[in-house]
């Protein structure tokens, strides 16, 4: 039996990456060829592939956002394809891995083949696109930044159970473990720029890039850059230090561990904390008249609001749109704006819910047995703020589906602004109910989001469902 092998990886490390292992195996199962898959999910490497598992493997499949060190792979025929591909195109994927109509990955493996062999290793190896490669780079950076982000955002949260100034000294509402949690908290949440911005720049250039990553993102801290700075800052410092190594390259190799521990360190760090202490205060403008335009938005035009951030958090379910709704909202969180938030995750939300609500209410008429086992899942993930528990359903029918997710999003954003609802929590779902200003009303603008979503799917599956039945009927008689 012919073995091949997969890599998944998304960005967040949640859901993408295990549904992309799931519809992977399925699809190798079912074309009868034995296949192992390596997760880069959150909780790190799972299932790791090894070098027997390279040498009798026929090919790869890595479906990631995210770097899983394909260089490994050099040598073998492989697919390097976006994680969402290796969901909604698992049997064609499979399928091309078999035919051997697949190029060889550039690499030194390949130096012991045949003449032929070798050029198609330096000529047929596609390479990817420029916005490709950056997407990649920006979503490591905010798969790295989310743990913190999570963590210390819900820290914060949970201190203000004992009150809202429970962390101030001099005020009655004062508590020593409340004002713990802040302090921990603070600390967690104060770094996640400085995390986004090593990471980017780590995915680009490694370790040196990493250093330098790291302290262009304090900087941009310590400016008011912000997101928006610690971005600038990790591509600069990761290309910045992929030009420096290659001009390094011909030093003597006795030279190698002061180029990787002092030449490459002090460059990089001196040159990308000067240029962001220079950039850092224009930035810091921009990002305070977009924060402003945002919170005068809020308060003046909610229902605009609460239609772009809900068509945005569900256009593309955890993608890089529902990525800049979400930071945009951290941002604000931050700055102590827990409204905006609330809208956010409420967007974010709502579409695994339609899901579920719609396979419960139309039970038998328009949806399979596997489709209501799922929509009885995304209850557990709308529950938890898993956005991605939508995306099976959506990939099916993406032209019909999406917009019904976007406009049920955009309902439950509005409603959660026009009611003045706050989350001060970044992530959780309603496990931080007990955080948020008026609970109940936050559910209910959910629900009505959900509801009216799931109605919406229900009644164009069975649409869809009367129009197939005629033709059907003729064929079976």
């Amino acid at each position: 039996m012919k073995k091949i092998l997969a890599v998944t990886g998304c960005p967040t490390g949640i859901a993408h990456t295990y549904m992309a292992e799931e519809a992977l195996k399925t699809a190798a199962k079912k074309l009868g060829v034995e296949i192992k898959v390596e997760t880069n999910g959150a909780g790190g490497v799972d299932n790791a592939i090894t070098e027997q598992d390279i040498s009798e493997a026929v090919g790869v499949i890595i479906a990631a956002d995210k770097d899983v060190n394909p260089d490994r792979f050099n040598g073998k025929p492989v697919i390097e394809v976006p994680v969402k591909d290796g969901i909604h195109k698992a049997g064609a994927l499979v399928e091309q891995i078999l035919s051997g109509n697949v190029p060889v990955r550039k690499g030194q493996a390949s130096q012991t083949s045949s003449s032929a062999k070798s050029d198609e290793v330096q000529s047929v190896q596609p390479t990817e696109s420029i916005g490709r490669q950056i997407y990649k780079h920006l979503m490591s950076g905010v798969s790295n930044m989310l743990p913190f982000v999570v963590a210390g955002g819900v820290l914060i949260a949970l201190s203000f159970l004992w009150g809202i100034y429970s962390a101030d000294p001099t005020n009655e509402q004062y508590n020593a473990f409340a004002a713990l949690l802040m302090k921990i908290g603070g600390q967690a949440f104060g770094i996640m720029v400085p995390v986004f911005t090593a990471f980017i720049a780590a995915s680009i250039a490694g370790r040196p890039g990493m250093v330098a990553g790291f302290v262009g993102g304090l900087v941009a801290n310590a400016t008011g850059a912000g997101f928006l700075g610690g971005i600038i800052a990790g591509f600069a410092a990761g290309y910045l230090m992929l030009y420096v190594k290659k001009m390094l390259d011909h030093l003597p190799r006795q030279f190698e561990g002061l180029k990787s521990i002092f030449i490459m360190p002090l460059i990089g760090v001196f040159v990308i904390g000067a240029f962001m202490f220079l950039l850092g205060e224009p930035i810091a403008s921009i990002n305070e008249g977009m924060k402003s335009w945002l919170s005068s938005l809020q308060t003046a035009n909610p229902i605009l609001l609460g239609i772009v951030i809900g068509a945005m958090c569900s256009f593309d379910f955890g993608g890089p749109v529902n990525k800049a709704a979400y930071v945009t909202g951290v941002m604000l969180l931050g700055e102590g704006n827990f409204y905006f938030m609330a809208g956010v995750s409420a967007a974010c939300i709502v579409p695994p819910f339609v899901i579920a609500f719609s396979t419960t209410i139309f039970r038998g008429k328009c949806f399979t047995d596997d489709e209501r086992a799922a929509g009885l899942v995304n209850y557990v993930l709308g529950s938890t703020h898993i956005t991605e528990g939508a995306i099976p359903f959506a990939a099916k029918d993406p032209l019909r589906v999406i917009p019904i997710m976007m406009f049920s999003s955009a309902i439950a954003s509005v409603l959660t602004f026009l009611s003045g609802i706050q989350v001060p929590a970044p992530h959780g779902g309603f496990l931080v109910l007990p955080l948020v200003n008026k609970p109940l009303m936050w559910v209910l603008c959910i629900f009505a989001g959900a509801l009216v979503g799931a109605i919406l799917l229900g009644l164009t599956r069975l649409s869809e469902k009367r129009k197939n039945k005629g033709p059907v009927a003729e064929q079976a008689g």
